[in-house]
């Protein structure tokens, strides 16, 4: 309805607003109506930063002194940036995307239904197996991890079988794993994310002490700042960076509990758990590499000395993936629960000819209760939950690595959720002259740019400044989509050279 009172009002002064209090007042009279349609958010704006922020820092910081070392520390730090920001544009459509969306119902799933139909089994098929692989591979981690945690406490660990058993420890881990698994919403998960978070923390403080104390320095090697060691070993290294932000498959959860889900908020948790992430990676990034050199290795941890210090780190590192797992597990489980329900849209039933099947997505649609977008029932939530649980358990107990499934996986789950997915839904719905476009704009659409432009995000004067932006924005977004095809062909061939040839 408002956006025909914004066209109108610009031809005709006595119908726009004329202050900004009264673009307030409708802002927050449409926010509770919004607010009051689907499920109602109740997390906080730090409990949605901590729950993104440890979904996106994990063991793949670790890697960024050898990842510098390669590529120099210019560059090095210039990659980790453009891939903060690349990430931290496609969580920003992501958002944009969600106000499309009746409230506490965005996903990818709701996405490519009024956007690409008859492809969204394809895009939540791949964001189940990337979820799932990457949980198999934090098990695995802890298989490993601990008998030399155990060891490192205890000298006399090695003498007791169980204890340096990877089997034992991944099965009873699992028994904490579990019932964190079965929580149905993220924000129940805040304070397992900060325990992680905190892990994380010991970690970097353990790499600055180290290079501040510079008890490292009698083997270090030489320092590259401005040439790279080669192109080759540069091409290495960068899909470690990218998929590090990988974060995405969290986000539409987070923006559905998220208590207040106005433009200004949904965009400073992009901005601050983006942020955090970049300065966390740059840190460790540069006092590792200054601490060893060009003699660096992948795991920066297992390059110290044997000491409680280190030992205690490394028991971090379970901690950290331990209580990763479950975040992992919720989109996974979300992504199949989609494909099980997702059936093929016929000719007669596209969203131009027959939007019934469609429309119980849009805001302010009027349907009734049976049209509305089903939740998932207890049954089919324990079914799904048990069988992911289950699956992944048995594969981390009868395979030690997953590194050659992991870097295909990756290569495309991880940009396709990243880059390619944000970029192609929001080109798509926010098309003028899509019909899908007239049926989403919602009532406080023009209030809320109006806002914006006063928050000073993507700021513009009146009517014409707000068309501009959003025809920029989504030219922006069809060369993020662009641009992830491009990572997805480099990240392949770099794998295909790399991992698979040095096995």
């Amino acid at each position: 309805m408002s956006t025909y009172l914004a066209i109108s009002s610009h031809g005709d002064n006595e119908v726009r607003p004329s202050s900004a209090n009264s673009h307030r007042i409708m802002r927050q009279r449409s926010f509770r109506g919004r607010k009051e349609v689907g499920v109602i958010g109740q997390a906080s704006w730090l409990s949605s930063c901590i729950n993104l922020v440890n979904t996106i820092v994990g063991a793949g910081v670790l890697a960024m002194p050898l990842a510098l070392s390669r590529m120099g520390i210019i560059l090095g730090i210039f990659i980790i940036l453009w891939a903060g920001l690349t990430a931290g544009f496609g969580l920003y459509l992501q958002t944009r995307c969600a106000r499309y969306l009746e409230r506490g119902s965005a996903s990818f799933f709701a996405l490519s239904q009024i956007t690409y139909p008859n492809a969204a089994v394809i895009f939540d098929a791949a964001i189940a197996i990337k979820c799932f692989g990457v949980g198999v591979s934090y098990l695995i981690i802890i298989g490993d991890l601990m008998p030399g945690v155990v060891e490192g406490f205890s000298e006399n660990a090695a003498g007791v079988s169980f204890l340096v058993d990877r089997h034992f420890w991944v099965t009873g881990f699992m028994l904490i794993i579990i019932p964190l698994s079965f929580l149905r919403r993220l924000d129940s998960l805040k304070y397992t994310s900060v325990i992680a978070l905190i892990s994380i923390s010991y970690l970097v403080i353990l790499v600055v002490a180290h290079f501040i104390k510079g008890d490292t320095m009698q083997n270090r090697g030489a320092i590259r700042v401005v040439r790279w060691e080669s192109a080759v070993a540069t091409l290495s290294s960068f899909p470690v960076i990218v998929f590090a932000y990988t974060c995405h498959q969290n986000m539409f959860s987070i923006l559905n509990e998220i208590g207040n889900n106005s433009h200004f908020r949904t965009t400073s948790v992009v901005v601050g758990s983006i942020g955090l992430a970049a300065s966390t990676y740059i840190l460790v990034a540069i006092t590792g590499y200054l601490s060893f050199g060009n003699a660096v290795q992948g795991n920066i941890v297992s390059m110290y000395s044997s000491s409680i210090s280190s030992t205690i780190a490394k028991a971090a590192i379970v901690v950290m993936v331990m209580f990763s797992y479950p975040l992992q597990v919720h989109p996974c489980r979300a992504s199949v629960d989609a494909v099980i329900k997702w059936r093929p849209i016929k000719q007669s039933e596209s969203p131009g000819s027959s939007p019934s099947r469609l429309v119980s997505l849009l805001p302010g649609a009027k349907v009734s209760p049976q049209a509305r977008v089903e939740g998932m029932g207890e049954t089919r939530f324990a079914a799904i939950t048990t069988a992911i649980i289950v699956l992944s358990y048995i594969v981390a107990m009868t395979v030690s690595s997953l590194e050659k499934v992991l870097a295909y996986v990756g290569s495309t789950g991880s940009t396709s959720i990243s880059f390619i997915l944000p970029g192609l839904f929001y080109y798509k719905i926010s098309s003028p002259d899509s019909p899908h476009h007239q049926r989403l704009m919602k009532e406080d659409d023009d209030e809320e740019d109006s806002a914006d432009d006063d928050e000073g995000l993507l700021s513009g004067g009146g009517l014409k400044g707000g068309l501009w932006r959003k025809k920029l924005l989504r030219q922006a977004s069809l060369a993020l989509a662009i641009y992830g095809g491009v990572v997805m062909v480099t990240c392949l061939v770099t794998n295909t050279l790399f991992v698979v040839a040095t096995h």
